[in-house]
């Protein structure tokens, strides 16, 4: 599952259309990055790069010139190069950019400080956003200061400098009908890796061989990276929220949470799935759980068309407050634990984020200081928990040092919302009969 050729020239064709002809767009690509000695990291193109462009290759820089005759869609690549790509693969070169990529013009990228003193020549306004590449950043500086020397001679500084960020995030916050098609096959995949994990947990093993099944399900169905380090806490590590070490053993009694999804061409999917390792809930451990589910699912109800970012969240808030009242957990009015943010003890995060090319997507939660409404293409996750901390002595003991949290993957859509992930068990019946079966 790939997002088409041609998608990613009609994106820069709008993006061109709504830039202004005065304008001028600068967007370097991800930077490969030394892991150990002569060893790098394996490359990963920045999400706002690939979203233009479908173009995997480091040291390229996109330039989006609206009105130019020459061409408006520039890259500056490298060039072919056959004893590099001996050894460490092929380039697509100036004639690859054009004929396969669909860009207007290509240049090699040893000619960048040659080429962009004149493309940035006369224009009103530089859509470019500093800060994040200290070293690009003094280049461009470095040819507006070219362009100012040569004042005498006619050119043009241009007088403007606008965020580039903003103008991209607005358009990859509305997934299209083919990204949906993308992040519901990750979704799938990421589901039976889930499923594989509940049904391969045994006490006695350790944290890393869930974490190791799991990468394996990914690469098997064409996913060869994890979207996030994936998160496999048993006993008392579910109550770390962001537990990565994985290097525990399972042990018969406690419940095991892993958070973890994979990256399907360049859109992630994010699961969350918590489940006892002797394949049976305890009591506490059931109460908790159906607790949290319910309050998924009070979640779900505010996803819609129309409806704010935040009620969702109130959702579960005010079922988690009132389940916690009923077990015994808080004493209080439900109304005024909330707004003492008593609720925090036991659930300290949101109840979701912005899902697509990255886990944590890109998206105002907010405009004019108000919530924004949800739009059909919109994706998300919803993920509410309870952590009971080990060493939380307002608690009885036997609920002390459980961790449960339950995340799906949702998409807007005209009627509500499409769940991309609910082929992962879910209810404690579902995973209890799916382990009872695998032993």
């Amino acid at each position: 599952m790939k997002i088409a050729k041609t998608t990613f020239k009609a994106r820069r064709d709008e993006l061109v259309k709504n830039m202004g002809e005065g304008s001028v767009l600068i967007l370097p690509s991800a930077t490969e990055k030394v892991r150990n000695s002569d060893c790098e990291y394996p490359f990963r193109q920045s999400s706002d790069f690939w979203y233009l462009t479908g173009f995997g290759e480091p040291e390229s820089v996109l330039v989006l010139v609206p009105g130019r005759k020459e061409g408006e869609a520039i890259l500056f690549c490298r060039r072919r190069d056959p004893l590099m790509e001996t050894w460490h693969g092929r380039r697509a070169g100036q004639e690859g950019a054009v004929n396969n990529f669909g860009f207007d013009e290509a240049f090699p990228i040893d000619e960048l400080d040659k080429h962009m003193p004149d493309l940035l020549d006369g224009r009103e306004t530089v859509l470019y956003t500093a800060g994040q590449d200290k070293e690009f950043d003094e280049r461009l500086w470095g040819w507006m200061n070219n362009l100012r020397r040569a004042e005498r001679m006619g050119k043009v500084v241009p007088p403007k400098m606008q965020d580039r960020d903003a103008l991209i995030h607005e358009r990859r916050l509305i997934k299209s009908d083919e990204e949906i098609a993308v992040m519901r096959a990750a979704g799938e995949i990421s589901a039976r890796a889930h499923t594989r994990a509940m049904k391969e947990c045994r006490a006695g093993g350790m944290e890393y061989q869930l974490e190791a099944s799991i990468q394996h399900e990914f690469a098997m169905s064409g996913a060869r990276s994890p979207a996030y380090t994936t998160i496999v806490g048993s006993g008392e590590n579910a109550c770390i929220l962001h537990y990565t070490e994985n290097d525990c053993e399972l042990k018969d009694g406690d419940l095991v949470l892993i958070d973890a999804g994979c990256e399907l061409d360049h859109y992630a999917a994010d699961i969350t799935r918590t489940f006892p390792v002797s394949g049976r809930f305890s009591p506490e451990q059931k109460a908790l759980y159906e607790l949290v589910l319910k309050a998924q699912e009070a979640s779900f109800a505010e996803i819609a068309p129309g409806k704010p970012w935040d009620g969702f969240h109130k959702a579960a808030c005010n079922v988690l407050v009132e389940g916690l009242i009923e077990l015994g957990l808080l004493e209080g009015e439900p109304e005024q634990l909330i707004k003492d943010g008593a609720l925090r003890d036991f659930y300290m995060h949101g109840t979701g984020h912005w899902l697509g090319m990255d886990v944590h997507d890109v998206g105002l939660h907010k405009t004019d200081g108000n919530p924004i409404a949800f739009q059909p293409g919109m994706a998300l996750t919803v993920e509410p928990g309870l952590y009971i901390a080990p060493d939380n002595d307002k608690v009885e003991a036997r609920w002390r040092g459980i961790g449960i949290r339950i995340e799906d993957n949702l998409v807007v859509t005209e009627n509500g919302y499409e769940n991309l992930t609910s082929a992962a068990p879910k209810t404690v019946a579902e995973i209890e009969a799916l382990m009872a079966a695998s032993r």
